[in-house]
């Protein structure tokens, strides 16, 4: 989980999934906010940034994001837009520390998943979508959480 596309796609998904309950005059300029700032991020992060950190602050994004479905009212317009600069943020930060540029290329496309998300939403179906957030959440608790605690099979043994 430490790749260079998926973090930041499962971080642009969660944004998707996040607009999709969002007012629907601030879909557009939050998906433009979310593709500048990662390029702007990938091009001006500088190497010397700690990974971990990165990724830290990216799965703590996936699961901030992604618990905004769950707000009665969805994300309002400037916590919309705060998040897709903030998806967009650390996106390009993962992508410049972990990976290549190209992997931008793969990851800007899963915000594209608010168009489903939204259809689905208007449709009865926004539990399907809230549900998915929500795996979302755990997936980003266990990636975010599984480095930095001592399990059984990623520490040595004592006796050995």
């Amino acid at each position: 989980m430490r790749g260079g596309a998926l973090p930041p796609g499962l971080l642009l998904a969660a944004l998707g999934f996040a607009l999709a309950f969002a007012p629907r005059s601030v879909l557009l300029s939050a998906l433009v906010a979310a593709a500048m700032t990662s390029i702007a991020a990938v091009f001006l992060t500088p190497r010397a940034l700690p990974l971990d950190l990165a990724f830290a602050g990216c799965w703590i994004s996936v699961a901030m994001t992604a618990a905004t479905v769950h707000l009665p009212r969805g994300p309002v317009g400037w916590l919309a837009m705060l998040l897709a600069i903030n998806a967009g943020l650390w996106s390009g930060i993962v992508i410049k520390l972990a990976g290549a540029p190209s992997d931008l290329v793969r990851a800007l496309p899963s915000v594209l998943l608010a168009l489903p998300a939204m259809w689905l939403a208007a449709h009865r179906g926004g539990i399907a979508v809230k549900v998915v957030a929500s795996w979302l959440i755990a997936v980003a608790l266990l990636a975010g959480t599984l480095p930095i605690v001592s399990t059984p099979g990623y520490v040595p043994d004592h006796m050995e």
